[in-house]
């Protein structure tokens, strides 16, 4: 059975309670299909690592739930589903400790060479922020990034709102089912509409009907985090969800970049103790790209969009593959000196063609 048939099984699963990403690895991993894991036996599946406790749960919770009819709901409400065995799949988001088995979506994911940053904050948004977020998010937006946030009120559906005004791609990383009764909050739903309209995705882990539980939020925000190159926060109580989403980027050895405030407004605690910690002091886009080697990041898009592949890249094209290799065994591949192929690689990695993993290592992005 291929991926897209086996879906529905993913999504059947999805559909049991305590059944999330760690779970669902588990049983990725252990069974050839997510259909043969549906069928599979008390036994097989307490071999595959789940508790007993669990395979009791989802004895009682299987026969409530038909995979055919799950997959028609999402068909009905327009909602695909990637899994994390598909190509498609956010690769930053596969380099994360647990990340979602599965994700439900409208509209476009980032595709793979899309620069992301994360932008999150406070819903108590003062004049202060609303000022910040349209010029930093526009100068973002210009230089070629996908704006990923929570869709909150406050700092997130700004950031949002101003990408879409931008003509930018934005994604909204929901806490709740991404069918239409269930977006939350209510009040922007109108903008995850847009959202969708202007080549961004809205996307959930949770499944449909899934209302906005309060500890929905805090797991979600490592979805935005994980999505992302940084994470940005402008504007945040020093003990808040923002905080959260840069605790994870932390974890997930990511940049974190903080908009300094006035040490006399609450909501400028969180990014001034995000400094003091050592996150990066944003007062302007280029201190983003600086941070992430991206000083030239509109340079880099008009490269890949306008220059041809030269033999040479051509050449180095057929000698890469997804597997990591050293800069060494490309010398010795494509017979070109060392300082060419340096720099035809730095070329076609400003192009988005090959990615340097760090130590000379490189692989083709397909």
């Amino acid at each position: 059975m291929n991926l897209n048939e086996d879906i529905k099984y993913w999504v059947a699963f999805s559909r049991v309670p305590k059944i999330g990403a760690t779970r669902l690895a588990r049983l990725y991993g252990f069974f050839s299909s997510m259909q043969e894991a549906w069928q599979a036996s008390f036994s097989d599946l307490m071999s595959s690592g789940l508790e007993e406790k669990i395979v009791n749960e989802f004895f009682a919770e299987k026969n409530s739930i038909d995979p055919d009819a799950e997959w028609k709901k999402l068909e009905k409400e327009n909602i695909k589903v990637v899994t994390i065995g598909d190509k498609h799949y956010p690769k930053l988001l596969k380099e994360i400790w647990n990340p979602p088995s599965l994700l439900y979506y409208k509209g476009t994911l980032p595709e793979n060479e899309e620069y992301t940053i994360g932008v999150v904050g406070t819903r108590k948004i003062s004049n202060y922020g609303k000022q910040i977020i349209p010029q930093v998010v526009n100068d973002l937006v210009k230089n070629g990034f996908t704006i990923v946030s929570g869709l909150a009120l406050g700092v997130d559906a700004l950031a949002h709102k101003t990408t879409v005004d931008c003509k930018g791609k934005t994604v909204a990383v929901l806490g709740s089912g991404i069918d239409e009764q269930n977006i939350y909050p209510t009040q922007n739903r109108y903008l995850a509409s847009e959202i969708i309209k202007n080549g961004g995705a809205v996307i959930s882990e949770y499944p449909l009907g899934t209302i906005a539980f309060p500890g929905n939020f805090p797991f979600r925000n490592r979805i935005i985090s994980g999505l992302s190159l940084g994470t940005l926060v402008i504007e945040a109580a020093e003990e808040s969800g923002a905080l959260i989403t840069a605790k994870y980027a932390l974890d997930q050895n990511r940049e974190v970049f903080a908009v300094p405030g006035s040490i006399f407004s609450p909501t400028s605690a969180g990014p001034n103790k995000l400094i003091k910690m050592g996150a990066r002091v944003v007062t302007s886009i280029d201190d983003i790209l600086e941070t992430l080697n991206l000083a030239n990041a509109t340079e880099f898009i008009k490269n890949k969009k306008i220059i041809p592949q030269s033999p040479e890249e051509e050449k180095i094209s057929t000698i890469l593959t997804q597997e990591p290799m050293h800069i060494d065994k490309v010398i010795l591949g494509s017979g070109l000196d060392a300082a060419r192929v340096g720099a035809i690689l730095t070329l076609m990695e400003m192009k988005g063609l090959v990615k340097n993993l760090g130590g000379m290592n490189y692989i083709i992005i397909k």
